[in-house]
């Protein structure tokens, strides 16, 4: 007798939801898998750097830095990394729940690098360590003509808090007139000696090395041909100008989506041993000098044109920006950290104090001169701060701000009073200094703005400026 088979026939609504509930599991465990391979090993790294540089650069407590620079307002998956540091290895680690695991290394003058494999010879930085020398500054009570009482309440009004769920967190404030610190004030835990980052300010940096160069004669802003990867034959990156490249219309392909974790930028900072590389492997997507595009690959692609412009070996290149500028206008808490190839990450990580800072606008203020002796070409922060035709909304120069971008500037109102000839240099989570030639000002402001519209500069700039008549 032949066996009797029964099928069991499921209704259609049930087999639809069979099908979609194993479609959902299928999906949520490819997330996971992506997430883990993709997403865990970039926010790993972004903890283990700001750790690192949160502790051996800035001398702050291990428990701050996690609360505040690495999991407050910020990117959810940042709530999943467990971030630890060992004080007596110079070292920060970070894992995504135990895994991905990422380590940044800290090297006396050179900061902190996120680990690659094996990070060049840390002995290159022995010769450029910080200096211990005061910072030089005067410190006086304003100008006669300056109103102290508005003066005081601008500074004031920028420690505050007005909405408690997104938070401004200003660290420190340094306004300087005729190259006296007229008005300072710090957070708690933060103070006149503090390096803290500057960001995408290091981007203005990065210009002021440019013009160290050009007036060495090692660079011109009409050259082409900038780096070995793009002079084979018929690649039209061969086209692409230094000038281009400081103006940011180099026509390249980067994205730079702070809130996509695996866009260019941080994939760039977080993800690759070199910087530079990544940023000059992009193809074409306009004929250069057509757009404006901001880019930090840009920023470390002039890294990588200083690099051989200043040639010579590893402690050359790496000493260069200490040699070049900061010794000389006495920044001596700046350092600019590199990557694990070597190169200088010019577009986003420079420490520095509050002070330092402001010596950097004042140089801008000064014309590129400090104590009578010329840095960079006469004309060249001119040429910083001049418009970027090309630019969308008309407030980029040749890496420096001539208006504030948003998120942080303000309305009509509000710009109408920022005199015409003020410039800035500008970072990610609301770093500033802003030069007022015709003020004789310099403002700095350093902080950790994580929500758009936290902080207004425009308007903070504004009230600030109503102390300073014409």
């Amino acid at each position: 007798m032949s066996g009797v088979r029964l099928q069991m026939k499921l209704p259609r609504s049930l087999k639809f939801a069979l099908l979609s509930l194993a479609l959902l599991l299928t999906t949520g465990l490819g997330y996971g898998v992506y997430m883990l391979t993709n997403l865990a090993p970039i926010g790993a790294a972004y903890a283990a750097k700001t750790l690192c540089s949160g502790v051996f650069v800035s001398g702050r407590a291990a428990l701050d830095v996690i609360r505040e620079d690495i999991r407050a307002e910020n990117h959810p998956l940042l709530r999943f990394v467990l971030p630890e540091v060992d004080p007596s290895r110079h070292i920060a680690s970070a894992t995504f729940l135990g895994l991905a695991r990422r380590e940044a290394d800290y090297r006396s003058g050179l900061g902190c690098t996120i680990a690659f494999g094996t990070i060049n010879d840390p002995s290159a930085a022995a010769t450029m360590a910080s200096s211990s020398e005061p910072d030089g500054f005067e410190d006086g009570s304003p100008a006669g003509h300056v109103d102290t009482a508005k003066l005081q309440t601008a500074i004031d009004d920028a420690f505050t808090e007005p909405d408690s769920r997104h938070l401004r967190r200003t660290r420190a404030l340094v306004v300087v007139q005729d190259g006296r610190i007229v008005a300072e004030r710090y957070a708690p835990g933060f103070s006149p000696t503090t390096p803290l980052p500057g960001w995408s300010m290091t981007k203005t940096v990065a210009g002021v090395l440019i013009g160290t160069l050009v007036k060495a004669g090692k660079l011109a802003p009409e050259q082409k041909g900038l780096v070995a990867e793009w002079r084979n034959a018929g690649d039209p990156r061969a086209e692409i100008t230094l000038d281009q490249l400081l103006r940011m219309t180099s026509g390249l392909r980067f994205s730079e989506d702070y809130g996509d974790p695996l866009e260019d930028v941080a994939v760039m900072l977080f993800a690759r041993a070199d910087g530079a590389a990544f940023a000059i492997d992009k193809p074409l997507e306009v004929t250069p000098g057509t757009r404006w595009r901001y880019s930090s690959g840009t920023s470390n692609i002039l890294s990588r044109v200083i690099r051989i412009a200043v040639g010579g070996g590893e402690q050359d290149y790496l000493g260069y920006p200490r040699h070049a500028l900061f010794n000389r206008i006495g920044m001596h808490s700046a350092v600019i950290e590199p990557d694990s190839s070597g190169t200088l990450v010019t577009s986003s990580f420079m420490y520095a104090s509050a002070r330092d800072w402001a010596r950097l606008g004042q140089f801008l203020l000064q014309n590129g001169s400090w104590n009578g002796e010329r840095i960079v070409p006469d004309g060249w922060v001119k040429y910083m701060a001049t418009l970027t035709p090309q630019s969308k909304r008309g407030d980029f120069g040749a890496h420096l701000w001539v208006k504030v971008p948003p998120p942080f500037n303000g309305n009509a109102a509000e710009r109408s009073r920022i005199p015409s000839d003020a410039f800035h240099a500008v970072g990610y989570e609301g770093q500033f200094v802003s030069v007022v030639p015709s003020r004789r000002l310099v403002v700095v402001r350093l902080g950790l703005s994580r929500s758009e519209r936290t902080w207004n500069h425009d308007a903070f700039l504004a009230r600030l400026l109503e102390a300073f008549p014409e």
